[in-house]
């Protein structure tokens, strides 16, 4: 009797952590496609120092309406922050900056770091012994990359200084 009791229960162990497991496998797309966003928006910021308004929303939409972040799109987060912490997003008329204050500009000079950080919410949704569990498991992924745009209309930092 003792040994049909562990095997039962070992059979119950076994199968939810089958469910877990292949729960957990969707999670997998999910890091992935929010690793390939952050990535490309950092290409952008690499070329131009910031990330243009259009570029930002249309990446923010674009997550947003993905089968895998639909569930809780309110959620989906981008955040692109120069080296001194301001917003990296700025007008899609980067023309318009050049009589600008410097420190109303999204930009910053030629090597200057850029941060982008995708945060989102999973929803981990599974049905054990015919009733649902659900949790959330919030998620993010950042990457920081270098701006090697020269701007004329900013002063040159010392990093180039001897």
């Amino acid at each position: 009797m003792r040994a049909l009791g562990k095997t039962v229960i070992g059979a119950i162990v076994i199968s939810v952590l089958i469910v877990f497991f292949t729960k957990l496998a969707g999670m997998f797309p999910f890091y992935l496609t929010m690793i390939t966003e952050t990535f490309n928006l950092a290409n952008i910021a690499a070329t131009d120092n910031y990330i243009k308004e259009q570029y930002y929303t249309d990446s923010l939409d674009g997550l947003r309406s993905l089968p895998l972040y639909r569930e809780n799109a309110s959620s989906v987060e981008i955040e692109i922050l120069n080296a001194d912490g301001r917003t990296a997003v700025g007008d899609n008329d980067e023309y318009g900056y050049i009589d600008a204050d410097p420190s109303f500009k999204p930009y910053l000079q030629r090597g200057n770091p850029v941060s982008i950080r995708i945060s989102a919410v999973y929803p981990f949704q599974f049905e054990l012994w015919g009733r649902p569990t659900a949790f959330d498991v919030p998620v993010s992924f950042s990457l920081t990359t270098v701006g090697l745009r020269y701007y004329k209309d900013l002063p040159i930092d010392d990093l180039y200084a001897d």
